[in-house]
């Protein structure tokens, strides 16, 4: 599959749930309304597309939220995705996660094929943690890591950098996975969703960040390239690998291989525009799936060039009202 910028689209990320057991405060607002789980598709069907992705090109399948591990029947989601890593039309299944189901569930994903995740984790401050999911705690997060390392699978620590919050305990916070042996990717707090404040506030360049980092540690330019969007270094101290991902301040979409699909079927093209395609009526109204593969055709037709993110002061209110928990964090 190619878009109509000639890129190639080989990975896929699939929200399994809106639905989460945190309220970060840069993702969501504290009151949030879930969608009826009846309108959600079912495992049969996000297997359904899937597959149907996989056989046109995708490579990657990328579970995420909301928080995946909350959804019912993820285990059997896994499974079933497993099967096309058998035959070697699937390079890898991964996931995003909060890491508040790990120690209960990490030996169990990997036995069924994920062999990496992302850990969404942006202070090692139980007091910071709790302010910024406004339920969860730094310590079952910190016990899912250990069983996510007893698991033998390979763990980065996604960090959202947060100006005036987080931005003074970075360079412990590599330190601290090199110790444990995570790489680590620093994000761009993004214009998604009401979130009930302004992130002009929240937003800090990670050029600066890496000024800062570079007092510290030695970063040298790394090949080390996954299908996302981070731009990684070696952090020559640790060895382990850390990653930038910048929307506002240097935009990756030039490169960009992927469309989002969310748990109700609606496929996204880009993270930063409203364009999209419905796949929920394809699936079911055509079970031969002539529908959904003229539903994915449109969908490359209208793939943007870019988006548009902007935060600065007097504009930081969300880009978009979708908030990243209905997308796929």
């Amino acid at each position: 599959m190619q878009d109509t910028y000639g890129r190639p689209i080989t990975y896929l990320r699939v929200s399994v749930t809106d639905r989460c057991d945190f309220r970060c405060f840069y993702c969501m607002s504290e009151d949030m309304t879930f969608l009826p789980r009846e309108d959600l598709l079912s495992i049969e069907e996000l297997d359904k597309v899937c597959s149907t992705f996989i056989n046109r090109g995708v490579r990657k399948i990328r579970l995420t939220g909301g928080e995946p591990l909350v959804r019912r029947g993820i285990m059997e989601l896994i499974a079933r995705l497993g099967r096309h890593r058998d035959t070697g039309f699937l390079d890898e299944i991964t996931m995003t996660t909060n890491g508040s189901q790990l120690a209960k569930h990490a030996h169990e994903i990997k036995r069924l094929g994920v062999d990496r995740i992302n850990v969404s984790l942006d202070t090692l401050d139980s007091d910071k943690f709790a302010d910024i999911t406004r339920r969860g705690r730094l310590e079952q997060v910190l016990n899912g890591l250990e069983a996510a390392k007893d698991a033998k699978l390979k763990v980065k620590i996604n960090t959202v950098v947060l100006k005036d919050f987080n931005e003074h305990e970075l360079s412990d916070m590599v330190g601290w996975c090199g110790k444990q042996g995570f790489d680590m990717t620093m994000i761009e707090t993004m214009p998604l969703g009401d979130i009930g404040g302004d992130r002009s506030d929240q937003y800090l360049p990670l050029t600066d960040v890496r000024t800062r980092l570079e007092k510290d540690w030695t970063l040298a330019p790394s090949s080390h390239a996954t299908s996302g969007p981070s731009k990684y270094m070696t952090v020559a101290e640790t060895g382990q690998k850390l990653g930038f991902i910048t929307p506002l301040s240097d935009h990756f979409c030039d490169s960009c291989n992927r469309m989002r699909l969310t748990c109700t079927g609606t496929l996204y093209m880009c993270l930063g525009q409203d364009s999209s395609v419905d796949l929920r009526m394809a699936l079911r109204d055509d079970p031969s799936h002539g529908l959904l593969n003229a539903a994915i055709d449109q969908a490359l037709t209208l793939k943007p060039k870019g988006h548009e993110f902007v935060i600065e002061p007097g504009n930081g209110g969300p880009a978009l009202m979708r908030h990243m928990s209905v997308t796929g964090g």
